[in-house]
C-alpha cells in the first residue's frame, strides 16, 4: 500500500461547491481508496491505495466528483514522499525570525518548463518572500495570504499549470496525519 495525499481546490470556500468531508471520504472508499481520512473542511484527504500513480488517482476522483457532487474540481494529488520533500524544501520554517502563520506553500500540478522569476519578483508586495522549489512555491506573506498578488490564479495563469495554496500549518498536519496511516 502506498499513502498519497489529495489536495482539493476551491470547495468549502465561500459558499461555493459544498461537500461535506463525511460524504467525501464515503466517495473515496467506494473507489477502494483505504485508510481515508481528511483534514479540515477543504477537501485536504489522506489515503491508501495499491497500483496507482498520482495522476491516475486525480483523474479518478475528479470524475467522481463530477458524477457524485455535479460540479468539477481541480484536484493534485502527492504521495508521501512528494510531501515531505516539499516540506523539507520550505526555505522559511527554519528562520526563527518568521512567523509560520504568514507561510504558505502553492502546490504545483507540474513542475513549470520555464518562467521568468523576475515576473513574479516584480508583484511582490511589502515584506513578502517567494521561493521556487520543484513542485511547490514556497510564500512569506506577512500581510496575510487574503491580500497577497501571488495568488493560485497568478501562479497558474504564469505558469501554465494548476495550483492550490496550503497554509504551512495545514501543510505540516497533513504530512503528520499520512505519516500516521502510513
Amino acid at each position: 500500500m502506498k499513502t498519497f495525499i489529495s489536495l482539493l481546490r476551491g470547495i468549502n470556500v465561500g459558499g461555493q461547491k459544498l461537500i461535506k468531508m463525511a460524504a467525501l471520504r464515503e466517495m473515496y472508499t467506494n473507489l477502494g481508496l483505504q485508510q481515508v481520512e481528511s483534514y479540515l473542511q477543504s477537501g485536504n484527504l489522506v489515503f491508501t491505495t495499491r497500483d496507482k500513480n498520482c495522476d491516475e488517482l486525480a483523474q479518478i476522483i475528479s470524475l467522481q466528483i463530477k458524477e457524485t457532487f455535479d460540479f468539477d474540481v481541480p484536484i493534485l494529488v502527492l504521495t508521501l514522499e512528494n510531501l515531505q520533500e516539499i516540506v523539507q524544501a520550505n526555505p522559511f520554517a527554519a528562520d526563527t525570525h518568521k512567523d509560520p502563520a504568514y507561510m504558505h506553500v502553492t502546490f504545483l500540478a507540474s513542475k513549470p518548463e520555464a518562467f521568468n522569476p523576475d515576473v513574479f519578483e516584480e508583484r511582490k508586495q511589502d515584506g513578502e518572500e517567494i521561493h521556487f522549489g520543484g513542485s511547490a512555491i514556497y510564500l512569506y506573506c506577512p500581510g496575510g495570504y487574503a491580500k497577497t498578488k501571488l495568488n493560485n490564479n497568478f501562479f497558474e495563469a504564469r505558469l501554465k499549470t494548476n495550483a492550490t495554496t496550503r497554509n504551512w500549518k495545514t501543510t505540516s498536519e497533513l504530512l503528520k496525519l499520512a505519516l500516521a496511516i502510513n
